[in-house]
This record gives structure tokens, C-alpha cells and sequence, in this order.
């Protein structure tokens, strides 16, 4: 490890960004018990607003300890040469494998010690904070089967993405623009594929009954114009407590799935203005222009992967003595992060503008903006949501309007 620019200029950036963001959370902390905002009315007490805060506690003491001790865990890797020994074992293992096999193993090996590392926070997480505010229902043998159905996806989805990357920058003329295009594709597949083939490996989807929720449903997307092929119950319940609703599919597929905690728990022009909302992101052109946006941010950073592949200067401040195309990657991903840390807060803000207007479009397209508002209290409640976050915290973190603020926005009583 050679302490130059590179070095300082990275460790600099992680370190301001981890104490930026524990700035934010004390100060979201110290925002607690401010009252219960009027906008909740009756529907939030005080012993669910006591509840509320003590979630909030709970979750926020966590973040600061594995944050920190992630940080402290990258740092000292680096700073006792981990990378570069790593790199030395690989090439010792794989002899004569070449470039795409040793890329492979290392990005493995990185991967599963990361992964093995987060194990005890994950269920920590789970099984103490989730469990102990009554959210949890997963069994350990679900959190289990979780566990390694995601980690084959992972490898069956990542070894044959990362090994086309190796190849291509190891290969090929333009090899940047090859890559975003190859991620670009890739990415817009498995959201096609994605409602088929993926996610009916981690939970169930029934078609919700025939009904009078059903047809309100269904009218609101004719009423709206929106192409709606299927209406689907999910298993929620069987990991968590907390509710949701989601959209998936491209074109003719377009599907929604409702938690079987939020059809449980919601009124029936509460789900009808939850649907509204999920369609003003689509009439609203939200999706595609998060798509677009998302797509050219790809395009940029595989830009500037091009520009520092194998860049002599990072490989010294990394301690890695020969450069090699599946290093680079790894060390972009890590000089890139403070970067994104960044672009998130833009994308944050976005998003937040994003729901306001779906809000907005939900009231309209109902003509009842207390159900939309109804739905957003109770939600709040039955999620033990911070009623009254810190407005910094909001601005680097929330995807989300607080809901405070939405329930104004709407105008609803």
C-alpha cells in the first residue's frame, strides 16, 4: 500500500461521508419526541407514537454500529494489504486459468467474506429489532432459504455478467460503451422476467378474488387508461408484519402485487387510491424517466470505469502490485461509492417530487383525497414510521416525502 493522492483522496471521502451521514442521524434522533404532528389525528396514539420512537432508536443505533464497523473493516483490509494478498493467492490458484477465472474467484471470494461478515447484523436485524416490535414473522428456516436462494441468484445472474466484463475490457475496442450496453440489456431483461421467473422464488402470488375489491380495481385502471393484466395477493405476511404494494412488467405484463397485510388492514377506497398512486407514476412518465436517468448514470460510470482501468497510481494506493482488469473493477466500485453517496441525494430528492405527484394524481383521479390520505396514516402507524424526521436526515436518505407533509400536500382532513 502506497499513501499517495489516490489513497488520501478515498479514505478522506469515505470517512467525511460516514460522519456526514452519523451527523444526520443524531440530529434525527434528537428530532424525537417533537409530538404527534396534527395531520395523524386519531389514528396514531400515544402509545404508538411512543412505539414509533423507540423503533426509530432502535434502527437508527444499529445503522451507526454496522455503518462504523463496516467502514473500520474496509480500512483495515486495505491498510494491511488485503487486496494485494488477495490478488496473490488468486493468481497462485488459478495458475494458467486466465484473466476471466481469477477475476471470478477473486470477486468470490471478496463477495463471500463480505457476505459471512453481514450474517450476524442481518440477523440481528431480523430476529432482535424486527422480531421485538412485532414485525418478523420469518421462521430461521425461511430466513435460511432466503439466504441461499438469494445467493444462487446472485451467482447464476453475477459469475456470467462479471466474467462478459472481464472479457470485454480485457478484449474488446470501446469496451465501456460494450459494457453499459451489456448492463443496460440485462437490467431491462430481468425487469421483464422478473414478476415469471424471479420473484415467485421468495414468495406467492394468488390473483386476488372476485369481488367488489376486485372490480374497484379494475375500473380504476380503465377509468385511468392503464393496461392492467393481472391483480395479485403476496405472502407478506410470511416474513413481515409491515404492508406495501408494488407494480411490476413492461408493456402488456403490467401487474400489481398487494401484501396480504395491506388488503388486511386497509379500506377498500384506501387500496383503490394506493393503485391510483401507483398509476399517476406511470401516467406521470416517472418510470421512464427514472429509467432514463438511470440508464445515462450507468453509461457515466462505465465512462469513467474505462478511463481508470488499470490505473497504476490506484492500484499502488491498494497495494496491489499487478494490474488486472477484475481488480480494477473492484477498486472502481469502492472509489465510485462516496460518488454515489452523492447521486443518491439527487435521485432522494427526485423521487420525493416524483411522490408528491403521484399524490396529487391518486386525489384527482379518486376524487378523495382522504382516502389516499387515510391509507398514508395508517401505513405510518402499522409501520411504526418516525412521524417527525429531521429535514437534513430526510434530504440525504428519504425516497419518500414525510408522510406529515403528503397528508398536507393533499389537502385532506
Amino acid at each position: 500500500m502506497q499513501i499517495n493522492a489516490w489513497f488520501l483522496a478515498i479514505v478522506l471521502a469515505l470517512v467525511v461521508l460516514w460522519k456526514v451521514d452519523l451527523f444526520a442521524t443524531l440530529l434525527n434522533l434528537k428530532s424525537l419526541g417533537s409530538g404527534i404532528p396534527g395531520e395523524f389525528g386519531e389514528v396514531v396514539d400515544e402509545e404508538a407514537y411512543e412505539r414509533s420512537q423507540e423503533y426509530t432508536r432502535a434502527k437508527a443505533v444499529f445503522g451507526i454500529g454496522r455503518g462504523g464497523f463496516f467502514l473500520l473493516v474496509l480500512l483495515v483490509f486495505w491498510c494491511l494489504g488485503g487486496f494485494g494478498w488477495l490478488d496473490g493467492r488468486v493468481r497462485d490458484l488459478v495458475g494458467n486459468g486466465g484473466p476471466v477465472l481469477a477475476g471470478l474467484v477473486y470477486v468470490a471470494a471478496l463477495v463471500l467474506g463480505l457476505g459471512l461478515l453481514r450474517l450476524p447484523f442481518d440477523y440481528y436485524e431480523t430476529f432482535v429489532i424486527e422480531e421485538g416490535f412485532g414485525f418478523n414473522r420469518a421462521t430461521f428456516g425461511v430466513w435460511v432459504a432466503d439466504l441461499v436462494k438469494g445467493a444462487a441468484l446472485a451467482f447464476v445472474l453475477g459469475a456470467p455478467l462479471l466474467a462478459a466484463l472481464i472479457w470485454i475490457f480485457q478484449s474488446v475496442p470501446l469496451a465501456w460503451l460494450w459494457g453499459w450496453i451489456l448492463v443496460t440489456v440485462l437490467s431491462l431483461l430481468l425487469a421483464y422476467v422478473a414478476p415469471t421467473w424471479i420473484l415467485p422464488l421468495f414468495n406467492q402470488y394468488e390473483p386476488l378474488p372476485d369481488g367488489s375489491l376486485r372490480r374497484s380495481i379494475e375500473e380504476m385502471a380503465r377509468k385511468c387508461d392503464y393496461p392492467l393484466a393481472e391483480i395479485s395477493v403476496m405472502d407478506g405476511s410470511k416474513r413481515s408484519a409491515k404492508s406495501n404494494a408494488f407494480f411490476t412488467g413492461f408493456g402488456k405484463r403490467k401487474r400489481i402485487a398487494l401484501f396480504d397485510t395491506l388488503v388486511e388492514k386497509h379500506t377498500e377506497p384506501e387500496l383503490v387510491a394506493v393503485l391510483a398512486h401507483e398509476i399517476g407514476h406511470f401516467k406521470k412518465g416517472h418510470i421512464v424517466k427514472s429509467l432514463v436517468i438511470g440508464t445515462l448514470t450507468t453509461g457515466a460510470l462505465f465512462f469513467l470505469l474505462g478511463q481508470m482501468m488499470n490505473n497504476h497510481a490506484l492500484f499502488d494506493a491498494f497495494g496491489v502490485k499487478e494490474t488486472s482488469v477484475y481488480v480494477s473493477l473492484v477498486l472502481f466500485v469502492i472509489l465510485v461509492s462516496p460518488m454515489n453517496e452523492v447521486l443518491s441525494v439527487a435521485g432522494n430528492w427526485l423521487s420525493r417530487k416524483h411522490e408528491f405527484e403521484a399524490d396529487a394524481y391518486a386525489a384527482e383521479a379518486t376524487g378523495d383525497p382522504a382516502a389516499m390520505a387515510g391509507a398514508l396514516r395508517k401505513l405510518s402507524r402499522d409501520n411504526l414510521s418516525n412521524l417527525t424526521p429531521h429535514p437534513f436526515y430526510v434530504f440525504l436518505h428519504y425516497t419518500h416525502p414525510p408522510v406529515a407533509e403528503r397528508i398536507r400536500a393533499l389537502g385532506a382532513p
